[in-house]
């Protein structure tokens, strides 16, 4: 077997009109009831996936509804003690650079639902709840949108560094490096809150300078017109000389009134060791992202294959 793309899951760069992010932790009350409620889940929500492609379907362009389900290192052992497990699947514990950390949180089930209507969002973490909502306690629920051009909230185009589509699956998903888990894909997720006022405070070319792009042409600026610490510098990891890739997308969320504005970061990487690396230097260089944001939270999930999620559902996967 080898990488293929249309066993995983959504994995890809596609920000959506309208976006939800949902962690979850088992109950952790009765170990075998939870796991036969999980494995349920693996097979109904398969289904709710297709019911809703076919119910949101558009003649020009068909249903727009993608989706992640993640499991975290925790509830992998929790689940499936006696199972293999992914390679490079651990529990993330805090970072920590010389100013900043990121820190770690709770979270056993991740999901990652986004389509062009909020409905389809809506029904699609609705029905999940259904066969979740008695084993299982909600961590977060967070609600992103679509900014402007697709850009992240602070202005700047998204995504610039992540792969092409045509190039992610190399970059996304597990290979024959880990071969019963292959086309899954190791999710980081992290949710940012911005002082958006200090941001927008500043100049448009400081602004320039910390990202390290323009802001309305996104087009790179020479090293020496940047921070030193700018984004796309500190967030830049390489390995034996070449530069590493993910499939990153940063999703805005807000509640405008109350001034709550923020970015929710989801990393899909074929390696953890080259997420956690980006990472670990955005803490090393201090990121100017860092000096107008609070990290929330930060867990990592591991994005089973379709056909792996097939093997839980029949209780095939020991």
């Amino acid at each position: 077997m080898s990488i293929e793309p249309s066993h995983a899951q959504d994995v890809w760069k596609d920000v959506g009109e309208h976006v939800q992010f949902t962690v979850l932790n088992f109950n952790r009350q009765d170990p075998e009831h939870e796991r036969a409620v999980f494995q349920e889940f693996a097979d109904r929500s398969q289904a709710i996936i297709r019911s809703l492609h076919i119910r949101d379907a558009k003649p020009e362009s068909g249903s727009q509804l993608k989706v992640s389900i993640g499991i975290s290192s925790a509830a992998w052992d929790y689940l499936f003690p006696n199972a293999p497990k992914p390679k490079e699947l651990e529990t993330y514990t805090t970072l920590t650079g010389p100013e900043y950390t990121m820190p770690a949180s709770a979270g056993d089930l991740f999901f990652h639902i986004r389509a062009s209507n909020e409905a389809v969002v809506y029904e699609c973490q609705t029905q999940f709840q259904r066969v979740l909502a008695d084993i299982t306690t909600v961590v977060d629920e967070t609600k992103g949108f679509r900014y402007f051009e697709g850009r992240a909230i602070i202005g700047f185009i998204d995504g610039t560094e992540a792969p092409a589509v045509q190039d992610a699956a190399d970059y996304a998903l597990v290979g024959d490096e880990d071969p019963q888990f292959e086309n899954g894909s190791y999710a980081f997720a992290q949710k940012w809150q911005h002082d958006m006022p200090v941001w927008n405070h500043m100049h448009t070319e400081d602004q320039e300078k910390a990202v390290g792009r323009e802001k309305f042409s996104d087009f790179e600026l020479a090293d020496h017109d940047k921070f030193k610490n700018a984004h796309n510098v500190a967030s830049k990891l390489e390995i034996d000389g070449v530069e590493q890739k993910i499939v990153r997308m940063n999703v805005p969320f807000s509640d405008p009134a109350a001034g709550n504005t923020g970015t929710y970061f989801i990393g899909y990487s074929r390696y953890w060791k080259v997420t956690k690396g980006m990472l670990q230097n955005m803490l090393d260089q201090s990121d100017f992202l860092l000096t107008f944001s609070k990290i929330l939270s930060g867990q990592l999930f591991f994005i089973p294959s379709r056909d792996l999620l097939d093997q839980i559902a029949e209780d095939d996967f020991h």
